[in-house]
């Protein structure tokens, strides 16, 4: 039942005066993925940036995967501007998509990885019934919108309750990702309770890079997912 953790700096808690700086930090410091919060002002109330930036930075990710969270509304139309400028994840929620199966189907079209995003107290039920179509879901663990927040315990219950489905449905491929709140004190308590992509902006970002995600990985390591 064990995944290896993946750790997934959020640039959205990084010093944009110079991205290339934190991001080379990430990559020489073992971080694996970097996860890009695309937002519109619309589906939630804080606007970041869009497909030119990933093209940006893409370059200098090196071996890390470019994993863009879309926090906005008509997903369908920005998915090919998003894959074309170098996603190699993108994830959509269930809350004002009316229309999963499709934009999942259109982010597989282009060959990568399609996930489905669910706040705080969406029911789990939208995972249940679509996670077969995805590559991971992503639970929110902070209400999207903003940087810095604090954690949301429900998390746990939601995400161990989600593992136990995968497990009894023959869907033990598909990963749980959690954004929001996520620092060195409760890593452990996440990934025992079944997440294996882990999210994390000032966690990662405040202080030195390379010893927070020093400290992310150790204290993510030494717990598995309670069957």
């Amino acid at each position: 039942m064990y995944k290896k953790v993946k750790i997934a700096p959020s640039l959205l808690s990084a010093n944009f005066k110079n991205l290339e700086n934190d991001i080379n930090e990430c990559r020489n410091s073992g971080a694996d993925i970097i996860h890009f919060d695309i937002m519109d002002g619309h589906f939630v109330p804080n606007i970041t940036y869009g497909p030119i930036v990933v093209s940006a930075l893409k370059p200098i990710l090196g071996n890390m995967l470019a994993d863009v969270h879309l926090m906005i509304d008509n997903v369908d139309q920005y998915i090919p501007h998003f894959a074309n400028a170098g996603a190699d994840m993108i994830s959509v929620h269930v809350e004002n998509n009316y229309h999963l199966h499709r934009s999942i189907q259109l982010i597989k079209s282009f060959g990568i990885k399609a996930g489905i995003a669910l706040n705080p107290v969406t029911p789990l039920e939208f995972a249940y019934q679509a996670a077969e179509f995805a590559d991971f879901i992503l639970l929110m663990s902070v209400n999207p919108g903003f940087g810095g927040q604090a954690f949301i315990d429900s998390f746990c219950r939601r995400s161990y309750q989600l593992k136990n489905h995968f497990i009894k449905n023959g869907l033990e491929d598909i990963e749980i990702e959690v954004d929001g709140g996520i620092k060195a004190n409760n890593i452990g308590l996440v990934v025992e309770n079944g997440a294996s992509i882990i999210v994390s902006g000032s966690g990662v970002f405040n202080g030195n890079i390379k010893n927070n995600i020093y400290v992310l990985r150790k204290n993510s390591e030494s717990v598995i997912f309670k069957i």
